[in-house]
């Protein structure tokens, strides 16, 4: 029998958008797994349908953790402008939807001293998205 990761991660590679976006939700809860952390990033940066960029982004600052925060920030520094602005809806999203995204700012403030620079650079935008501003 196939795990939820193991499931999430077929998905992740279905030609069906709706599957796809299915799996950048289940995923999401599995940020900290390299092969999912690899999985959401693709899918953060889906090139074929902006629902699967906009809702892998949604749940991941859902759950608002460094590592989840930092996948959306890697997608945001290789993102064209289409992307990005799908991103920072869902995003926006989160934070405004019902509950929030509360750890969303701290995330970003702890990206802030990450390696890589790009990583910080995507950080400061995201937090900016989470201030109302855009970028």
């Amino acid at each position: 029998m196939m795990s939820g990761l193991e499931a999430a991660l077929a998905e992740a590679l279905s030609p069906s958008w709706a599957q796809r976006v299915r799996a950048g939700r289940d995923l999401a809860s599995f940020v900290d797994v390299p092969e999912a952390a690899e999985a959401l990033l693709g899918l953060l940066l889906d090139v074929e349908d902006t629902a699967v960029t906009r809702q892998t982004a949604e749940a991941l600052a859902r759950v608002g953790t460094v590592a989840a925060v930092r996948i959306i920030a890697l997608a945001v520094a290789e993102a064209d402008d289409n992307q990005a602005d799908w991103l920072q809806t869902g995003v926006h999203d989160a934070i405004a939807g019902a509950g929030g995204a509360p750890n969303v700012a701290a995330a970003c403030a702890n990206l802030a001293r990450d390696q890589e620079d790009a990583v910080r650079r995507a950080a400061a935008d995201i937090s900016a998205w989470g201030d109302g501003t855009r970028r």
